[in-house]
């Protein structure tokens, strides 16, 4: 049987490209970036709890740096071209902050901050960013939101992570999820 008439090969091509439509698609609904960080090094059993919430923190920050450096969150900067369906560059969202105790039976700590992106802060990062791009204008807008979202749901679930650590709730393994979530505003 020859190259071309393979019925095996014919039903591969299909295949991909059949793959290749859902993920398109899939795509044009993208709406939010995330990234995980498990922190399986269990602390001291003598630290201190000042220690074992920065241990938290920590787990924080990376997850965060996850998050801003990743691809999705390129992929949401992309939503505010022309042809995007954030073209107006208004869009609202929000920054999740969870935290989940592995090894424990306590509920997980969620942290929630929204933010709102406006037309005036796209010009505003124009004329700072000497740029007209707004894809690479809106990941900087994307990112200054994630990282004050980060911070701000952080102070918020502060006092719940404090009743954690005298619960000793963290002493096993901890997840930690940041996520970004974005939609047009209308």
């Amino acid at each position: 049987m020859s190259f071309r008439t393979n019925p095996d090969r014919i039903l591969d091509s299909i295949d991909r490209a059949r793959t290749r439509d859902e993920e398109s698609r899939a795509a044009a609904f993208y709406r939010d970036a995330s990234a995980r960080e498990l922190g399986t090094e269990l602390p001291d059993v003598d630290a201190t709890s000042s220690e074992r919430l920065r241990r938290i923190f920590g787990l924080v920050e990376k997850a965060y740096m996850a998050t801003a450096s990743g691809t999705d969150i390129r992929r949401l900067a992309e939503r505010f071209q022309a042809v995007g369906d954030i073209a107006s560059h208004h869009a609202r969202g929000d920054v999740t902050v969870q935290v989940h105790y592995l090894d424990h039976e306590r509920d997980d700590d969620v942290g929630v901050t929204p933010f709102e992106i406006l037309p005036a802060h796209m010009d505003e990062a124009r004329k700072a960013a000497r740029s007209t791009r707004p894809d690479a204008l809106a990941i900087k807008l994307l990112r200054q939101h994630l990282r004050d979202g980060v911070l701000a749901a952080f102070r918020k679930m502060e006092p719940r992570l404090r009743d954690a650590v005298r619960e000793r709730a963290d002493m096993g393994h901890v997840a930690v999820r940041v996520t970004l979530d974005l939609r047009p505003a209308s």
